[in-house]
């Protein structure tokens, strides 16, 4: 003892010792363990602390107070100080020393108040519980508690047992076992059973109890026992018979207890007699409510934590190892409930048909907490089995089954059984609520549920119905639908992949819209699995294996892999199709492995795979484009192109995603057309694709065979019934005509709407994309709709432009199929009204039909554009050119040859085939031959056809152009309208233009100028290449290719070219009035100058290039890389233009290598083409006629015949000029010029001057007039268009131009000079260098070759070719004149592009002033004066410089120069006389002309007008138009000036003469001598001229 608490501390107990012990109690009590030891000890220790109380060794005080502070280290620490109490209390009463009694006494009533008075009772003696007080008198204490336990153990509370007699039992026993199948009645047998209760004192309670126990044992006689229990309840208190059943309850409420299906049966027969109150029997069951709750929530846990663990990343094997020990564990768990006696008597209820008390029990759980307890679900399965029977009998068997009926239940009360589908909704639809997803348990209920659902469905969708019948039938529609998604999908995901339930499913869901039905699978996926533990372990078991699927998923394995995705799609489609969709976004070389695997699944499954696609598509977190903004994202376009593969592969309904794509662009979203592109493509084989192959643009042209077998890529076959499907769909939901519209509305909207804060290149993808797509649409529902369906569907073309606001490109697009159909059908009919066979009578039955289905169209196309419109082009002209296709206009031959040949080689393959079975052979040959008859046929069909199309055109040509303004105008309006919007529609339309151009011409159509038009399309491209997107530049390249075939065609070969445009009205260059039949020769365009002005249309189309790719604009670059690229066949053809292309395009390369590599790409791409074309490049000489440089040549040139001198010499280009005209030439001349500015200036200014007054007299003026109108404000051009009207003569346009020149002709070059040095001087210094050097070798080269700037062609050239026919008017009309005027004749114009030699210059001044008078005078001529500015300007220098040799060093052209100037102050003394007589001649002449030829004047003018509209913009722009190139040269020709004058004059005569045409030599002869006398003459004052001029300029 003396070990627990040491003598000393009892000693020092104040100071140290109480402290002490506290410590020890205090370790001691810590050491929770609830084992012996540490109990012990405390006891141990406290007891020793009394011990040394009661000997005194310390105070009773002292310990009480210490023990205080020791009673809370424990909770039971006063039950063991009672303990200790109680041993001392033994003790010390056993001790004779009366002291250690008194201590232990005082110390028990110090501690009073730390153990409670009853637990002292409990252990201490009564005589010490006396002496402390607690009781009064020990012995009463003792009586009493014997009287306790009597009473508690041995009184019995009943009247004792034997007073009642066991035969009593036996008896009764006796009495209810009997054989009750006689006419024994409860009744009967109660009374007996009253008797033995008197008879032998039993008790009625036991009496009870007994009936119930028998009616346990024999529970068939529910009819017996039920009355016999109620009638003998009259005698009972009410709340017996429940205590009685609680108590049988109760009994077997041990943890080892199972309670007997009997009694939970007889409960619920007498909870439907409501012999019971559920409420009273419900809370003697077990376990109580709490308890199930908590289970409940404990399931949702260990789901999540299943999911969890499947979710988690596993390493190791073993830890699946793991994983199946837990899953086996917890199947066992599962396996044994504890035994739930509320779950067995709800059972017992459900199986006799009591469903309200079944209902309020289930009401009292947690949701589907007691259907997922199989017993339950089965039960209550086996109850809507019994209620649906009669109407499942009647409308839900399918055809031919039999079924096995199942009985009604023997129940009275149990449910009515249903008869109508609204005896559904009262009960069965409220069970299925209850059984949620545990229908699974029962999949042939599932099908009877989904049978019924098919029946009920058939019935709504029938209209027979009433009002009131429909409302009712709506909220059963309502409800079916409630059922469908919490039960049956659920449902279906609990079934183990069951297919046949799928199937039987989709039969009821087909009848659903699609908007239901998608709802449906939403709510399934997102909402269903997380609303029960066992669904949210399927999610995640789902899941797991998806991925497992999917890791493992290849080509090679598709189908082995496919049945397993098959077999899990089954039960839990929209889980899986989640997650296989999101690998395909992420990995899109999955997509042809999973669209092949997915041949497994059920129709149920294809259409939930349509729902997740959708939602996949709309997911709003997704972004659509990539990081750079400019292309659209990688995962819709993975997307896209699995919708395509997919939809096409398999029968799923497509309406839903043309919905959302139609939905998409009502919003304004065009990204999503993707997805349409994809689906059309892949579905009905049409492709469309910028990059297709002129062979497959040929084939397109064909019919709908050869389109199929020679138009697209990939040989997309067999899309019969899948092109057949989308039609329906799109049918079906109304959505074709609003998907076009919605496309074609959205082009627009894509640019000013949508792409408002995106990059350019993306605006212009999304432009193109919705294009595209339209085209695309557009072509699918040509080739599928029929007529009906068309017409049907399509509004009036005039409806569609002003209603629904299409553009009209679009709005025709969609519109042309169905004057095709129509047109084809009314043939049809009146070919089988009238037998007549007779090839004129066909025709004209079809162009009856046209005339009848066209008529409408040409009266609709008024309302589309302004009135003035119509003056030029006829509605029917607009609506043939719109309403026709590359079908109606040529046959290709060639393509159905290749295909045809093919076909023949495919078929000789097949023989020559050892391999293949004879009767494979056999198939694969028919199908050829069928093939190439097709075709065959097709090409018949079509060549006839196509026949009738031209002769229908033939009679429609003359009221096709109107002209009532200009033919100008009219070229004008028809590429406005027809041409442009048509050729950057599609590629073919790109083709059909040209062809269309082409057919024009040939047709010899009225009014239709082919030179202007061909003119206009060549020049000034930059602007319709800049506005273009990546896909219409490149139809735009298409077009020009194959304007460019035919123009290159009729170059190539004269004889062709006199064939095909010799004495055709579209070559005419003088436009007479309209009766006139332009028949005379002269007229026409000559061989030799249409090669001049196709040089000329080359060269514009060098200058519009080399400005785009010098922007440094990226749309201007690549689309000029993409247009070049497509033109490359026919263009560049001449060598020096397609050098100076080549140095730009090689500058881009270098450029763009690292800044942007797509344009680095394209640059490449068409530079190495463009290299390889390089040995078919031709020097210009050879391209059109160029004269050598030597002086001789020219005269020899003037022999040509009419025209042949063409531009002879003006024309040629040095090519070094081309380049270094914007780059190098620039410099060169600066340094040049420094040294002589001064002389140079006089000679630039001179030179034009002198020009002016050779043949071209027309031409310049026309130029001036262009300079001054553009001076002149609005009002004097509209004074001018008037005056116009009233018309002069050719001539007297000609001489009034020449008196305006002068002036302008300064201020031009003035102009002209500032812009080019502006563009060019920016250089760095080693360009300058090389400028140095290259500029010394082209000064060799000039004196070698023919020296001619690129300005020297370009101006001239551009402008004369614009103006072929002005020219050749005003050459004649001079030439009428020199005749007229005896003495002083003025020199002719020469022919197109006849070289200006000096001497003739000087008369040049002379007319201009003349001009200058006239042009106020004569208002009539003005129109023509205007462009010829341009031509002249650059022209005369041109043509000046040609003929001199550069060979003279500087000093001495300095020398020269001077002299020069001395000389030509005299002449233009001289000249200011001659030239006021000339005006004066020219007036006589001016008013008489204009009496003669108002009308084709007026005409004329208006045409010119129109052409060389197009000349002003191109002159500054010119690569060659640097104005130093003119001084250099200027200054050369004017040392070789003084000395050559005569030459040249006799040669500048010569030229006129050729040009005037091969006309009478007796005129020729006069003009020659009274040129030499004009010029000799002259001489002087041209140089004085010249120097006056100069000043000015400087």
């Amino acid at each position: 003892m003396a070990a627990a608490l040491p003598a000393e501390w009892i000693k020092n107990w104040e100071k140290a010792g109480k402290n002490e012990f506290l410590q020890l109690c205090r370790t001691l009590s810590e050491n929770k363990s609830h084992d012996n030891v540490g109990f012990r000890d405390i006891q141990q220790v406290l007891y020793e602390l009394a011990y040394h109380v009661i000997r005194g060794n310390l105070k009773h005080d002292q310990a009480s107070n210490v023990l205080g502070d020791v009673i809370e280290l424990r909770e039971d620490m006063p039950s063991i100080l009672a303990d200790v109490f109680c041993i001392l209390d033994i003790e010390t009463s056993c001790l004779e020393e009366k002291s250690k009694r008194d201590h232990f006494t005082q110390l028990v009533l110090a501690c009073l108040y730390l153990v409670s008075d009853t637990v002292l009772k409990e252990r201490l003696d009564p005589e010490t519980l006396e002496s402390l007080g607690l009781i009064k008198q020990s012995q009463q204490f003792n009586q009493k508690s014997v009287k306790i336990k009597t009473k508690l153990f041995y009184k019995q509370q009943k009247f004792n047992l034997l007073r009642e007699e066991n035969e009593g039992y036996a008896k009764l026993i006796a009495e209810l076992g009997q054989d009750l199948s006689g006419n024994i009645t409860s009744d009967l047998i109660l009374e007996n059973i009253k008797s033995l209760i008197g008879c032998f004192n039993l008790d009625p309670n036991r009496v009870l109890d007994i009936i119930l126990e028998v009616y346990e044992c024999r529970p068939e006689y529910d009819d017996f026992f039920v009355p016999l229990i109620e009638s003998y309840m009259y005698m009972c208190e009410p709340q017996t018979l429940c205590h009685i059943l609680g108590f049988k309850f109760k009994f077997y409420q041990d943890p080892s207890g199972e309670t007997p299906p009997s009694l939970y049966r007889v409960a619920a027969v007498l909870l439907q007699h409501n012999l019971i109150d559920l409420e009273d029997l419900y809370v003697h069951l077990l376990p109580g409510d709490n308890a199930i709750i908590e289970e409940h929530k404990r399931e949702i846990v260990e789901a999540k934590q299943i999911v969890r663990k499947l979710t988690m990343v596993v390493l190791s094997s073993e830890k699946t190892e793991e994983k199946e020990k837990e899953k086996e564990k917890e199947e066992e768990k599962t396996e044994k409930p504890p035994d739930n006696q509320k779950l067995g008597l709800l059972e017992a209820l459900l199986k006799i048909g009591d469903w309200q008390h079944a209902q309020s029990i289930m009401d009292q759980m947690p949701p589907f907490y007691a259907t997922s307890h199989k017993p339950i679900a089965i039960a209550l399965c086996q109850l809507v089995h019994v209620t649906i029977e009669p109407l499942y009998r009647r409308v839900g068997v399918p055809k031919g089954a039999k079924g096995s009926p199942i009985s009604s239940l023997p129940n009275k009360r149990a449910p009515k059984q249903a008869d109508s589908f609204e005896d559904l909704r009262k009960e069965v639809f409220n069970m299925l609520c209850y059984l949620g997803p545990h229908l699974s348990h029962d999949p042939i209920l599932f099908a009877k549920v989904v049978r019924l659902g098919k029946a009920f469905m058939k019935e709504f969708q029938s209209d027979g119905s009433k009002q009131e019948d429909r409302e009712k039938m709506e909220i059963l529609f309502s409800c079916l639908l409630s059922i469908t998604d919490q039960v049956l999908l659920p449902s279906l995901s609990l079934m183990d992949c069951n297919a046949c339930m799928s199937e039987e499913l989709w039969g009821m869901f087909k009848t659903f819209p699609y908007q239901y039905r998608y709802r449906l699978y939403g709510q399934w996926k997102n909402e269903t699995y997380n609303s029960h533990p066992l669904l949210v372990k399927v999610k995640a078991q789902t899941i797991d294996r998806a991925k497992y699927i999917m890791k493992r998923l290849t080509k090679e394995n598709v189908k082995p892999s496919g049945r397993q995705i098959g077999k899990l799609s089954h039960s839990n489609p929209t889980i899986l199709f989640d997650y296989i969709l999101s690998q395909i976004q992420k990995y899109d070389n999955l997509i042809t492995p999973v669209v092949d695997s997915l041949k497994y699944l059920t129709s149920l499954n294809y259409d939930v795979l349509a729902y997740c696609i959708i939602e996949a598509l709309a997911n709003p977190e997704k972004e659509r484009m990539k990081h750079d903004d400019t292309t659209i994202s990688s995962w819709l376009q993975s997307l896209a192109s699995f919708c395509g593969a997919v939809f096409r592969k398999y029968p799923i309904e497509l309406a839903g995603l043309l919905q959302y794509v139609a939905n998409q662009l009502k919003a304004g979203k065009s990204f999503d057309l993707l997805i349409l592109k994809e689906v059309v493509q892949k579905m009905a084989g049409i492709e469309i694709t910028e990059e297709m192959t002129m062979e497959q643009l040929e084939a397109m042209t064909g019919g709908e065979q050869l389109k199929a077998e020679g138009g697209y890529f990939g040989q997309i076959r067999n899309t019969k019934k899948s092109s057949q499907r989308l039609k329906d769909a799109l049918l079906d939901h109304d959505l074709a005509l609003p998907l076009c519209l919605l496309m074609a509305q959205q082009r627009n909207g894509v640019i000013f709407q949508e792409g408002g804060e995106k990059h350019l290149k993306l605006v212009g993808k999304l432009y193109d994309q919705c294009h595209d797509t339209l085209v695309q649409f557009g072509g699918f529902l040509a080739s599928n709709l029929s007529t009906e369906d068309y017409i049907k569907r399509v509004p009036s073309i005039d409806v569609l432009c002003n209603e629904f606001h299409t553009p009209h490109d679009a709005a025709f697009f969609l519109s042309r199929p169905m004057y095709a159909h129509h047109i084809s059908s009314k043939y049809d009919e009146l070919k089988k009204a009238e037998k007549g066979n007779k090839q004129q009578h066909k025709v004209h039955k079809y162009i009856t039909s046209c005339e009848l289905v066209m008529a409408p169209v040409h009266d609709a196309v008024i309302s589309l554009h302004l009135p003035k419109v119509w003056d030029d082009i006829s509605p029917q002209f607009y609506a043939t050119f719109w309403s026709l296709t590359m079908y109606d206009l040529a046959v290709p031959h060639s393509s159905y040859d290749r295909e045809v040949n093919k076909l023949k080689v495919q078929m000789k393959a097949i023989d020559d085939n050892q391999e293949m079975p004879p009767n494979k052979k056999k198939k694969e040959k028919e199908r050829c031959t069928a093939l190439q008859d097709k075709l065959l046929e097709e090409e018949k069909k079509q060549l006839e056809h196509v026949q009738r199309v031209l002769q229908r055109l033939k009679l429609e040509k003359d009221n096709w152009l109107l002209a009532k303004s200009t033919k100008n105008e009219t070229i004008t309006k028809f590429l406005q309208l027809c041409i442009f919007p048509r050729c950057i529609f599609s590629a073919i339309d790109a083709v059909y233009c040209a062809h269309f151009v082409e057919l024009v011409h040939q047709q010899k159509t009225p009014n239709f100028s082919t030179l202007l038009c061909y003119d206009r399309v060549f020049s000034d491209i930059i602007y319709t290449v800049a506005s273009c997107t990546e896909n219409e530049a490149s139809r735009y390249g298409r077009f020009l290719c194959c304007m460019l075939e035919t123009v290159t065609r009729w170059h190539s070969d004269r004889v062709i070219y006199e064939k095909e445009c010799g004495n055709y009205p579209g070559f005419l260059t003088i436009l007479r009035a309209t009766g006139f039949d332009g028949g005379n020769k002269a007229d026409q365009l000559d061989y030799e100058n249409f090669r001049h002005v196709v040089h000329k249309w080359h060269y514009k189309l060098t200058k519009a290039s080399v400005h785009c790719l010098e922007t440094g604009e990226y749309t201007h670059i690549r689309n000029i890389l993409i247009v070049l690229t497509k033109i490359l066949p026919w263009y560049p053809k001449v060598l020096n233009l397609g050098q100076a292309l080549e140095r730009r395009v090689h500058k881009i390369c270098q450029e763009e290598k690292e800044k942007r590599p797509d344009l680095y790409a394209l640059a490449m791409g068409y530079s190495g083409q463009l290299k390889s074309r390089k040995p078919f490049m031709i020097p210009e000489n050879e391209f059109h006629h160029k004269d050598p440089p030597a002086r001789n040549a020219v005269a020899a040139t003037v022999q040509n015949g009419p025209g042949g001198a063409g531009m002879p010499t003006s024309l040629t280009i040095n090519t070094a000029k081309l380049e270094e005209s914007t780059t190098e030439e620039t410099e060169k001349l600066k340094e040049k010029s420094q040294g002589a500015v001064k002389v140079i200036n006089k000679a630039v200014n001179a030179t034009p001057k002198m020009t002016t007054s050779n043949g071209n007299s027309a031409s310049n003026s026309k130029i001036i007039k262009e300079k001054d109108d553009k001076e002149k404000s609005g009002k004097e051009k509209d004074k001018e268009k008037k005056e116009k009207i009233t018309a002069a003569t050719p001539e007297t346009k000609a001489l009034g131009k020449d008196g305006k020149d002068k002036p302008k002709e300064e201020r031009a070059n003035k102009d002209d000079k500032a812009r080019e040095i502006k563009e060019k001087t920016p250089k760095s210094d080693k360009e300058k260098e090389k400028a140095k050097k290259e500029e010394k070798a082209s000064k060799e080269e000039k004196s070698k070759t023919v020296v001619t700037t690129v300005e020297s062609k370009s101006a001239a050239e551009k402008e004369r070719e614009k103006e072929p026919s002005r020219e050749k008017d005003v050459v004649k009309d001079m030439k009428s004149k020199e005749m007229t005027k005896g003495g002083e004749k003025i020199p002719v114009a020469g022919s197109l592009k006849s070289p200006v030699p000096r001497s003739e210059t000087s008369e040049s001044e002379r007319e201009q002033k003349r001009r200058k008078v006239d042009t106020h005078s004569s208002p009539s001529h003005s129109s023509t004066v205007k462009d010829n500015l341009n031509e002249l300007k650059d022209s005369s220098a041109k043509h000046y410089i040609n003929h001199t040799t550069p060979t003279l060093s500087k000093s001495k052209e300095r020398e020269v120069d001077k002299k020069d100037l001395d000389k030509s102050r005299e002449r233009s003394r001289e000249r200011e006389k001659k030239e006021e007589k000339d005006r004066k001649d020219r007036k006589r002449d001016h008013s008489n002309s204009d009496r003669e030829v108002p009308q084709d004047s007026t005409k004329r003018r208006k045409e010119e007008n129109g052409t060389t509209g197009s000349s002003k913009h191109s002159k500054s722009e010119s690569p060659s138009d640097s104005p130093r190139s003119n001084e250099k040269e200027k200054e050369k020709s004017k040392s070789k000036s003084s000395g050559k004058e005569k030459g040249d004059s006799i040669k500048a005569e010569k030229m006129e003469k050729s040009s005037s045409g091969s006309k009478k030599e007796s005129r020729h002869d006069k003009e020659k001598t009274e040129k030499k006398e004009k010029r000799e003459s002259a001489g002087g004052k041209e140089e004085k001229k010249h120097h006056k001029s100069s000043d000015k300029h400087r």
